[in-house]
C-alpha cells in the first residue's frame, strides 16, 4: 500500500493498527511471563486464568496481522511488543515479589543476635554448628517471604557483614514459620526497623 495515497482517515487505521498490535503484544507476552512464574511456584489456578486472557489477546494482535499483511510496520511492532512485554514481565513479576525462599547464612561470628532479631520477627530460625576451612562456623537456615528479602539482607549485613548467605527458590512448604508472626516487610517492632534502616559501615 502506497502511504501517499492514504486518505486522513485511512492513515489514522494505518498508523492505529501496528499501535494496537504493539500493545497487544507487551500485554498477552507480560501475562505469558506472569503464567510461567505461577506455573513454577504451582499456583495452578491464577495461572490458568492469566493463560486465557493471554490467549485472547495474542489472537487479536496476530489476526491483525493477518488482516494487514501489506503492512511492514506490523511486523515490526509485533516484535517491539514482544521484546517489550518480556521486559515489563520480568518488571512486575520482581514488583509482585510472589513466592517463598530459603536463605542459608554462613558466619564465623556468633550467630545468637542475629538469629534472635530473625525470631522476634515471626521467623523460624535452625542454626547448625559447623566447621570450615578458617575454623568453626555457624550454618542458620531460615525460609522467608521473597517480598521481605532486601529487609532481611540488610539486617545480615547490619549484624555481620562479613556473613555469607545463598538463596535458594521453595515450591512448596507445608507450614511457614513466618505466618505467625510480624513481618519484616509488615512492621518491625522499632528497635528491629530501626536496625534495617541504620546505614551499613
Amino acid at each position: 500500500m502506497n502511504v501517499d495515497m492514504l486518505t486522513d482517515g485511512s492513515m489514522v487505521t494505518y498508523l492505529m493498527v501496528p499501535f494496537l498490535i504493539c500493545l497487544s503484544r507487551i500485554c498477552d507476552v507480560t501475562l505469558g511471563t506472569l503464567r510461567i512464574v505461577y506455573i513454577s511456584k504451582g499456583i495452578k489456578s491464577l495461572a490458568a486464568v492469566i493463560g486465557f486472557f493471554e490467549v485472547v489477546i495474542w489472537l487479536f494482535a496476530i489476526g491483525q496481522i493477518m488482516q494487514n499483511l501489506n503492512n511492514v510496520i506490523n511486523y515490526i511492532a509485533y516484535a517491539t511488543g514482544y521484546s517489550m512485554g518480556n521486559y515489563i514481565g520480568i518488571f512486575v513479576e520482581n514488583k509482585l515479589s510472589v513466592g517463598t525462599l530459603m536463605l542459608r547464612v554462613f558466619t564465623k561470628k556468633n550467630a545468637d543476635e542475629l538469629m534472635g532479631a530473625l525470631k522476634s520477627s515471626g521467623y523460624g530460625v535452625t542454626l547448625v554448628r559447623g566447621s570450615g576451612i578458617y575454623g568453626p562456623v555457624d550454618i542458620f537456615y531460615t525460609i522467608i517471604r521473597r517480598k521481605d528479602y532486601n529487609d532481611i539482607i540488610n539486617l545480615i549485613k547490619i549484624f555481620n557483614p562479613q556473613a555469607v548467605f545463598t538463596v535458594e527458590e521453595v515450591k512448596y512448604v507445608n507450614h511457614q514459620p513466618f505466618s505467625m508472626g510480624q513481618h519484616i516487610g509488615n512492621g518491625f517492632s522499632n528497635p528491629l526497623r530501626a536496625l534495617v534502616k541504620r546505614p551499613v559501615y
